[in-house]
């Protein structure tokens, strides 16, 4: 049992509050699940500045001097934002590849949690509340944003197996449910090139998206995907540069929520992480359908 979160705006006039917003529906579902919380925000882009969001054990000692390393190595402008065990590395977006690889080599022990032009993903041990406080999330701005708290069932607690997952520049993934079969997927995306942090069956399911993607789906279509390549019980929230989605498996025994109106669109494992939005009073309200995807995008 995982609560799971998402929260689309088509109203610009909210997005300072995003960070504000997502925090309190995820608080909301603390009960669901203990052991670790995360969220992912995706803020405005510019066109010439990428982010790297990543996570260390001993923030203290990898993150000092890390700018300056990372500009000599990539040969481009570097500067790192740090929250508590995540920093945000900022460079040119053709640096990108080239800054994650000289990070694996100059600080074995870092972590990515994701990378693209707009979305910022913060996760660790713990309980949301806790999480929220811990990297300021209420003070984000954005455009939307998906957030997770686990009850962890197949593996280990700990921040590389809490949600969100991302496998592609600004996607990400959370699942409530459990997949039979990402032991058999996960051996064809390795042989296609996908490399994998964990062995959490949720991290299977972003990167089939991103594959799927890769291949030039839309997200609507690689969420199509799932229904047919994917087995077990899931309900999948998914975030993209531009984009959210989500879809129920055929049997739909995951509970989901979700809500819209002019100004956003919601979705929440119970009703009570949609009751503090604005107009929830006169938003549609329904059940989503299984086997069904929805999607939209700014």
């Amino acid at each position: 049992m995982c609560g799971i979160v998402g929260l689309f705006l088509k109203d610009k006039a909210l997005e300072p509050k995003l960070g504000a917003m997502l925090s309190e529906m995820l608080v909301s579902l603390s009960d669901r699940g203990p052991d670790s919380a995360g969220i992912a925000i995706y803020g405005a882009t510019s066109g010439n500045e990428a982010k790297i969001t990543i996570q260390s054990p001993k923030p203290e000692r990898d993150f000092r001097g890390l700018d300056a390393e990372l500009a000599k190595a990539v040969g481009a402008p570097v500067s790192i934002a740090v929250k508590s065990t995540h920093a945000v590395v900022r460079t040119t977006p053709d640096k990108v590849d080239a800054a994650r690889e000289a990070l694996q080599s100059l600080r074995p022990d870092i972590r990515i949690m994701g990378a693209g032009e707009a979305v910022e993903i913060y996760k660790e041990v713990g309980l949301p509340e806790a999480v929220v406080d811990r990297f300021d999330v209420r003070k984000m701005t954005g455009t939307h944003g998906i957030g997770h708290t686990r009850m962890a069932t197949e593996s280990a607690v700990t921040t590389m197996g809490a949600h969100p997952f991302s496998t592609g520049a600004d996607q990400c993934l959370v699942h409530n449910g459990s997949l039979s079969n990402h032991n058999n997927v996960r051996r064809e995306l390795i042989r296609e090139g996908m490399k994998f942090e964990t062995e959490n069956d949720t991290e299977v399911a972003a990167a089939y998206l991103s594959s799927q993607m890769a291949h030039g789906k839309n997200l609507g279509e690689a969420l199509e995907g799932t229904l047919s390549d994917l087995d077990g019980f899931f309900t999948f929230v998914v975030g993209t540069k531009n984009g959210f989605g989500v879809v129920r498996d055929p049997i739909a025994c995951k509970p989901a929520v979700m809500a819209e109106t002019d100004q956003y669109v919601a979705f929440g494992s119970e009703y009570r992480a949609l009751t503090k939005l604005p107009g929830i009073d006169n938003a549609r309200v329904w059940e989503p359908e299984p086997a069904t995807v929805y999607f939209w995008e700014h």
